[in-house]
């Protein structure tokens, strides 16, 4: 249970059933006059303003030839069935309470129905759902002041490779030949904790068997997701994948995407293992594409598919691949799709520069005009 005010990206645990109508009565949606329509069948009828009523108070009930001032949410007394708004009036003889009728009213004009929202015994939230500021409203108008959420899963993170370089640690005209900066430990971290996770930085693992195997070992004992990037190509200083093997098992290693070929799943002990490719756009990409799925149907999400819509491409691709591409590109001002020019899985500005990717099929080239699926960043960050 956490505070309603508290659980924005949590996951629902149970359905939100409301126990009363929203809104609880009939209430004024403008500042105006409520009326019978019975006494106002022609517009210039004047009537006797007999009570005021403010949001948060209530009237009584209304006689004939009478109104009643109110204001936006307060409650409509009885005898009543339309609201005036207050630009179609005139007070007259303010002495005495008057008001100058200008419009004819419908009946039901400018009145919320009780219920009209929500109505009471119905469900408003649905578990499984993830929770988003709206729905923190909505659960707070039924007066929800706690809600039953799903744990957050608990996710062990690390990179390999004895190139990598944490800013701060060296200034960039002191970085040894071969080193970078890494990258990929930001943007992982920063994706971990907008779907809702607990993230233990395990920090850099060197390439090294005994260390990879000790890092997973530890990070097996206490999370539900040990995440790493790099070393899990077949290159001799990759050691995840024998590391993983001789802990539990490797389920799965390669995948027909481009950018990220060399994605791992696997278990060690209760942990799932999640192995990312350590080429920052391939591991921006199969983070977005599988690991955030799996992340959230872990937590109980319904609906984890990616969503896409058909957009119209206004550049070339030439180059079919056997495995299906994630291009890179940017929404442009026609309505259209650019294309980043420089697509390797290296060069993480186009995923800053671009506003989502196309989801191109395997073997597929794409010419000017083409519908292609697009899939928009925005909506996969959420």
């Amino acid at each position: 249970m956490v505070a309603t005010l508290d659980a924005d990206g949590r996951v629902l645990a149970a359905d939100v059933v409301s126990e009363l109508h929203v809104p609880p009565q009939d209430n004024s949606s403008m500042d105006g006059y409520a009326v019978r329509c019975a006494d106002v069948q022609e517009s210039g009828v004047v009537l006797q303003v007999t009570q005021r009523i403010a949001a948060g108070s209530s009237g009584h009930r209304m006689q004939p030839l009478s109104a009643a001032r109110i204001f936006t949410g307060a409650p409509i007394p009885s005898g009543a069935d339309a609201v005036v708004m207050q630009e179609d009036c005139d007070v007259v003889n303010e002495c005495e309470g008057g008001v100058r009728v200008n419009a004819v009213p419908a009946v039901g004009q400018w009145i919320r129905r009780a219920g009209e929202d929500v109505a009471r015994g119905s469900v408003v939230l649905q578990c499984g759902q993830r929770l988003h500021p709206a729905a923190l409203g909505l659960a707070a108008s039924v007066g929800m002041a706690e809600l039953a959420v799903k744990r957050r899963p608990r996710v062990a993170l690390f990179s390999t490779g004895d190139e990598l370089v944490m800013p701060g640690q060296k200034a960039p005209q002191d970085m040894p030949p071969g080193a970078i900066y890494n990258s990929n430990r930001f943007f992982l971290a920063a994706l971990l904790r907008r779907l809702g996770c607990d993230v233990t930085d395990m920090g850099i693992v060197p390439d090294q068997r005994d260390a990879t195997v000790e890092a997973l070992r530890s990070a097996a004992q206490s999370h539900d997701v040990i995440l790493t990037s790099g070393g899990v190509s077949v290159g001799e200083e990759d050691h995840i994948k024998p590391a993983v093997q001789s802990l539990g098992s490797l389920d799965l290693w390669q995948i027909a995407i481009k950018p990220g070929k060399p994605f791992a799943h696997g278990r060690i002990g209760n942990a799932h293992f999640l192995g990312l490719p350590g080429n920052p756009v391939s591991s921006y990409i199969t983070f977005l594409v599988l690991v955030r799925p799996f992340l959230l149907q872990m937590q109980g999400v319904t609906e984890v598919a990616m969503k896409s819509i058909a957009v119209r491409a206004d550049f070339t691709w030439a180059r079919a691949d056997k495995r299906r591409e994630f291009l890179r590109v940017r929404r442009n001002a026609q309505g259209g799709l650019d294309l980043f020019p420089n697509q390797s899985s290296g060069v993480l500005t186009s995923t800053v520069w671009g506003d989502g990717m196309v989801d191109n099929p395997a073997g597929c080239t794409i010419a000017p005009g083409d519908r292609v699926q697009f899939v928009a960043f925005s909506e996969l960050l959420a």
